[in-house]
């Protein structure tokens, strides 16, 4: 079993591997995932496979940095992704998140994404996060703003992305 790397009351957070593809392909051909992170062109463990080592993993190399698998604690099934990500094209690390739907509003992404921003905080010593979303994602926008994400323009913001900042 990977050790993980948070450890939240239901879940464990983990670094991705290799061994994680079957599970990334059925994440991200979810409808909500699809719809609102965007289509990776993942259409078989394979691709996600391709898709992890080229993309996922390679976000590793930098210590607590890059999606990690939510696995809850009891069962040590991968429910989702959560983790924080520094993309090109953003001034601060970005906090990213994805659940498959039948976990979605029971609290989990709450419980990942606040172990994740304490560890920004505690152990990378960060003073702000930014996380990116679509307007029309309510459940995401709601749970940034209950985390204390604030809405803040985006310099060349994409028609309906939103961008929202938290200071640690």
């Amino acid at each position: 079993m990977p050790q993980p790397l948070l450890i939240t009351p239901r879940l464990t957070l983990r670094n991705l591997n290799e061994n994680d593809a079957s599970f990334i392909n059925r994440l991200y051909n979810t409808e909500g995932f699809l719809h609102f992170v965007g289509d990776k062109n993942i259409r078989s463990t394979i691709d996600a496979a391709v898709y992890l080592r080229s993309t996922l993993l390679p976000m590793h190399k930098t210590p607590m940095m890059g999606l990690l698998a939510v696995e809850l604690k009891n069962t040590e099934d991968p429910i989702g992704v959560c983790g924080l990500i520094d993309r090109d094209s953003l001034d601060a690390i970005d906090l990213g998140f994805g659940f498959f739907p039948e976990f979605q509003g029971q609290g989990y992404a709450r419980e990942a994404a606040t172990a994740v921003l304490d560890m920004a905080k505690k152990s990378l010593d960060l003073a702000e996060v930014v996380a990116i979303t679509l307007e029309t994602n309510i459940g995401c926008l709601n749970l940034l703003e209950s985390l204390g994400f604030q809405k803040t323009e985006a310099e060349n913001p994409e028609p309906e992305v939103m961008l929202l900042k938290l200071e640690l």
